[in-house]
């Protein structure tokens, strides 16, 4: 019976993968894993009593839990696990309603915003002029005036 050398070699790098351990070393990348509803302090400033369920899903993003037992009950649940270092960091932010469908009262995790927070008027948007061109400023060429990359190329080598 004649043995086949390439077989053989097969065989025996299957084994030596198989049995083999990874040297402590050498160390893979493990990533951190993010699960869940991220929820800011500007967010949940934002709540106030006698809001709607779809206002409250509107500033929050949709719950991670909600109850069939519980309907008047979400829960914004959020986990951070750091691979390098093993350790969780776990939020919990739970808001309530009443029978009507109106923002009751919330709790969790997240701290409550302060009444200088609430009552500071905040500059959300900036008007921007875009047709103002200084006096004795050149104002911009128009990208129809200037040929493009491959005009230019083609009338470099003359057609």
């Amino acid at each position: 019976m004649r043995k086949n050398p390439i077989a053989l070699a097969t065989l025996f790098c299957l084994g030596v993968a198989g049995c083999s351990q990874v040297p402590h070393i050498v160390t893979e990348y493990r990533i951190d894993v993010q699960q869940g509803n991220v929820l800011t302090q500007d967010m949940v400033a934002q709540l106030r009593p006698g809001q709607t369920k779809d206002q409250v899903r509107f500033i929050l993003g949709s719950p991670m839990l909600t109850d069939i037992f519980h309907g008047e009950r979400w829960d914004y649940v959020y986990q951070f696990r750091r691979r390098s270092t093993n350790e969780v960091k776990t939020r919990q932010f739970s808001v309530f309603f009443n029978q009507d469908g109106k923002l009751e009262r919330v709790s969790g995790d997240v701290d409550e915003a302060s009444v200088a927070e609430l009552t500071t008027p905040v500059a959300r948007t900036q008007v921007v002029d875009l047709g103002s061109v200084q006096a004795g400023e050149k104002p911009l060429p128009s990208t129809e005036e200037q040929p493009g990359f491959f005009h230019r190329m083609w009338s470099w080598f003359g057609f």
